[in-house]
């Protein structure tokens, strides 16, 4: 993989990096979004069903433990890695912890406001890399996984 100074993929030079990353998010974000149900329903037994009460924060918690796990494990949730897309660090490298956690917070707080979203939405169609909010406030990327993976 040939990277520029910031270690990404230069958008210019190997745009077949960044090709159909907005949809393929789109699609794997769906498949996440089903997985962490799944889960968060696994988990409700074993609160004694008290988390129904607590509904919305148990999903939040499972989600936000789902995303990191898997970001710091694959650099990719599970719906991305069915999607071959992968998220990598302005260096070039695979989501460390501190990026996976970071990433994932301000993903959680930007999800639950309409504007942000929106914005984000819209960065990713319209910027060279197809980065989000959170992408552009930690410089990080999602990309096409590379081949060697």
């Amino acid at each position: 993989m040939t990277t520029t100074d910031y270690g990404l993929p230069d958008p210019d030079l190997h745009a077949d990096f960044y090709a159909d990353v907005p949809f393929k998010r789109l699609l794997a974000w769906v498949l996440d979004f089903f997985a962490i149900t799944a889960l968060t329903i696994v988990v409700l037994p074993f609160t004694a069903f008290v988390g129904l009460f607590f509904l919305i924060p148990l999903w939040l918690t499972v989600s936000f433990a789902y995303r990191v796990v898997t970001l710091v494990n694959w650099s990719a949730t599970p719906g991305m890695w069915l999607m071959a897309i992968e998220f990598r660090e302005h260096t070039g490298t695979r989501f460390g912890l501190a990026t996976a956690a970071m990433h994932t917070l301000i993903y959680s707080v930007a999800i639950g406001m309409f504007f942000p979203q929106v914005v984000s939405i819209i960065l990713m169609l319209t910027t060279p890399r197809r980065q989000g909010l959170s992408d552009l406030a930690l410089g990080t990327a999602a990309i096409n996984r590379p081949a060697e993976f």
